[in-house]
């Protein structure tokens, strides 16, 4: 055994962390309508996706990667997403054009987790989805430890391959959510959890 010191990052915590387990068990999500500025800036986002990268991941495969949708890209990534919409629906109303437009222009910040879970010969691709799946949680978490309010959701622009070849995925690469970030003063009522009783068994 060496006698050197834990470096900061091999410390091991002990004791209770009442912040944390507050922030975990009173976490909420907010509406991405509901998100304002002021977003996370440059550095507070390196800071969530440090965070956001640090979960299990059998192997060290890195089985998931972040695009960060800010700025212009939301305008740009917003007409992609209407043209689709008038293409698929050349007599639609308007208000479903602009719906498509505005759904990654709701918050100031908006990450895509990409999974890109593949074929192994010894770690099964539902494990590397899981990490990536870990990676959206871990990311919200961050968000909401420094101060922000976070949503993670999907929508179609997930699942519409056309929508994934304008945001630059891989044909083997998949949405694990949109994560999307900002300010608001909206109160966020209680939300009924499962009763335990109806979830665990000690086998």
């Amino acid at each position: 055994m060496s006698d050197q010191p834990a470096t900061q990052a091999e410390t091991h915590f002990t004791g209770d962390s009442p912040e944390t387990l507050t922030l975990l068990k009173t976490r909420r999500s907010t509406g991405a309508r509901l998100l304002d500025e002021p977003g996370p800036d440059r550095a507070q986002i390196a800071e969530m996706l440090t965070i956001a990268a640090r979960v299990p991941d059998h192997g060290k495969l890195a089985p998931w990667r972040f695009v960060v949708i800010a700025g212009e890209a939301r305008a740009r990534l917003g007409d992609a997403a209407a043209a689709i919409v008038k293409a698929d629906n050349p007599d639609g109303e308007e208000a479903q054009i602009e719906k498509a437009r505005g759904l990654l222009q709701r918050a100031p910040i908006v990450i895509a987790v990409i999974s890109r879970a593949r074929p192994h010969p010894r770690i099964p691709e539902w494990e590397q989805v899981l990490s990536a799946g870990a990676a959206c949680q871990n990311l919200i978490l961050a968000a909401t430890a420094m101060g922000f309010r976070a949503n993670w959701i999907t929508e179609w622009i997930a699942f519409d391959r056309r929508f994934l070849d304008a945001l630059g995925l891989a044909a083997d690469e998949r949405i694990a959510g949109y994560v999307h970030i900002g300010s608001s003063d909206a109160q966020r009522s209680h939300r009924a959890r499962p009763d335990l009783a109806d979830i665990v068994t000690w086998a």
